[in-house]
């Protein structure tokens, strides 16, 4: 069975005690009790057949200079609070609003931050019966309901998020496998929708709503096998990255409306996902307890990672927390005008003090930066996980010695037991000026991979840019690009990865709760095969550029894994001062980031034993 370093230290009894802080190469994050947020009673919510609790922030900008403003469900109930965050304790006796819902439970949430004010905020609610309501909390007006007599959809909503940049526009995804593109302006009618084929590939078709007057849902996509559960839209909007109980991720043009790139899970159903901040990687976990990083631009598994016991939650970037350093000009593959217009949008407005570093390294030299990208996981076993994903990851045919940083394979010391560290002697480097599809002339690669132990020190990763990295078609706007390609009565076949059907024993009552990597029996070092473009076999998925074997690609092992929580955890957001996770007992926790304790967390370290790092 494969244990980290890290999870591995200490015996038996400390393993399952809760940790209230956590050190990293930057610090203490301590946990902030003061600042946590329940259902006002604080008792542990029964989770017995409820849906997940999940947590949305939004800033509302008000004078008070304490905008940031908080949503989470628990069982029937929804709250909204003042989020204090680091700054001050918890005032749950006074809640800005609160509703509790019959016959059918909130399953997620998502703000419309373009639209938020002081005195008004868009809020949209998905239910576990499969109707959407928007809602206004602070005015605390209901709006609209959407799918309200279930004509559309009668499963349960897993998704639901904003278009970036849209007013109006939003997107729904549902345990059926479909997704629906609504407009908040429009009514769902009265009938059924009519529905005509706009474009199909492998196991996906996009379909308009056929009707005299426009209607909801705009657009209903129909996305591989079983159901569909998570959706996220890269940095610049411009790309959406779906996971399934099929197991498969799937990376769409959602303007154009085409398949990017597919990827599949070890083994399970792929249960969430992520962009980096340039959105050159996405990051997905599932049923395989395994975090699983994919190139955007090369369309490939280029990282694993295991360090939970069970199920795969929540996985997250922290835009805030990267590592830069200066490195030769040589290490470039390409223009300075493009890296710099790259690493200039590097973390948009998410995290502008990245940002605002990045960008001062450009306008003040010439020469490339690197950077470490930092995630996050929560799981199924109570475990946070954080992991770091460096240039001996990243681009292992790249000479280490050329970069000025101090990352080493293995930081020079002794492998952890298990560990074989191997150069990987492929001459062949990833350039960006990859199509997107597979990439070329991909060789074998050797049986054992370099591991990344993530280790408590300043580490960089040497970063590689493409021309027109993101400047793939987008239909000239998502309202007159769908209108356009309405019209079109031809369908449009792709180059894509291939995908397979997928086997009905993929159920989630076939997956047992504590089913872990320790089960995976991985026996070959079978060459890696360049997948055709013909459909795969599904005995044949594994040892494909579509799903590697596990010696097949890197292994990466967290920075820290610390079990955090009594039940298991459904919620991590990394925020500017802090970390927020959940539990599926209704308790939303805040973590201040190393040196934004402040005087809260001096109130709290009073009641609590000082000095102890674990």
């Amino acid at each position: 069975m494969l244990i980290s370093k890290m999870a591995a230290e200490g015996g038996g009894k400390e393993m399952n005690e809760i940790k209230t802080q956590f050190t990293t190469r930057e610090g203490v994050y301590k946990l902030l009790t003061h600042s946590e947020y329940s259902r006002p009673n604080r008792v542990p919510f029964n989770s017995q057949g409820s849906n997940p609790v999940k947590v949305s922030f939004v800033n509302v900008n008000d004078q008070s200079g304490n905008g940031d403003r908080i949503c989470f469900n628990v069982g029937r109930e929804l709250y909204f609070y003042i989020y204090k965050g680091v700054r001050k304790a918890a005032d749950l006796s006074k809640p800005i609003d609160k509703r509790i819902y019959k016959g059918t439970q909130p399953t997620c949430h998502d703000f419309n931050h373009l639209t938020a004010t002081a005195e008004s905020v868009s809020l949209l609610v998905g239910f576990s019966a499969g109707q959407v309501q928007l809602i206004d909390p602070i005015k605390k007006e209901t709006s609209k309901l959407f799918n309200e007599e279930r004509l559309i959809d009668k499963s349960r909503v897993t998704c639901v998020k904003w278009v970036p940049g849209s007013e109006s526009l939003f997107l729904v995804s549902h345990a059926s496998g479909n997704m629906y593109l609504y407009n908040v302006e429009h009514t769902c009618g009265t009938t059924a929708p009519h529905y005509q084929l706009l474009k199909q590939g492998e196991n996906y078709s996009v379909h308009t709503c056929k009707s005299k007057s426009t209607r909801n849902p705009l657009l209903k996509w129909t996305v591989g096998e079983g159901a569909l559960n998570e959706f996220a839209f890269s940095p610049d909007g411009k790309f959406l990255a779906c996971v399934s109980q099929d197991g498969f991720l799937r990376v769409f043009n959602f303007d154009a409306v085409e398949l990017h790139g597919t990827m599949k899970s070890y083994f399970g159903g792929l249960l969430c996902v992520c962009w980096s901040p340039d959105g050159k990687y996405i990051v997905a976990g599932g049923e395989d307890d395994l975090v699983t990083v994919w190139s955007f631009l090369d369309c490939r598994v280029i990282a694993r990672g295991h360090g939970h016991k069970s199920w795969v939650s929540v996985v997250a970037f922290d835009h805030y927390t990267t590592s830069v350093e200066e490195s030769d000009p040589m290490e470039f593959s390409g223009s300075d005008e493009d890296f710099q217009d790259q690493m200039i949008h590097f973390g948009r407005d998410r995290a502008n003090s990245t940002q605002s570093r990045l960008s001062k390294r450009n306008s003040t030299d010439s020469r490339p930066v690197s950077v470490t990208y930092r995630f996050g996981s929560v799981g199924q076993d109570t475990q946070l996980c954080l992991w770091d994903l460096t240039e001996d990851i990243l681009f292992p045919h790249l000479p280490l010695s050329r970069t000025r940083t101090h990352t080493n394979v293995m930081n020079a010391t002794s492998p952890p037991a298990g560990a074989t560290i191997i150069t990987n002697t492929s001459s062949n480097t990833t350039n960006g000026n990859n199509s997107g599809a597979n990439t070329p002339g991909m060789n074998s690669l050797s049986t054992t991979l370099p591991r990344s132990n993530s280790l408590p020190h300043s580490a960089g990763t040497t970063t590689t840019t493409a021309n027109n990295t993101n400047k793939a078609s987008s239909g000239g706007g998502i309202g007159s690009g769908i209108m356009d390609s309405a019209i079109a009565t031809g369908v449009s076949k792709f180059a894509t990865l291939s995908l397979h059907d997928r086997k009905e024993r993929h159920h989630e009552k076939d997956h047992k709760r504590n089913h872990s990597m320790g089960h995976i029996s991985s026996k070959s070092s079978d060459k890696l095969n360049l997948l055709t473009k013909t459909k795969t076999d599904p005995a044949k998925t594994l040892g494909t550029l579509l799903c590697p074997r596990m010696e097949d690609v890197p292994l990466l092992e967290p920075l820290i894994c610390k079990k955090i929580a009594h039940e298991r955890l459904t919620v991590l957001i990394f925020l500017e001062d802090c970390l927020v996770t959940a539990c599926q007992e209704g308790f939303i926790c805040t973590w201040a980031r190393p040196g934004k304790v402040g005087l809260l967390s001096s109130q709290n370290q009073a009641s609590s034993p000082s000095g102890t790092v674990v």
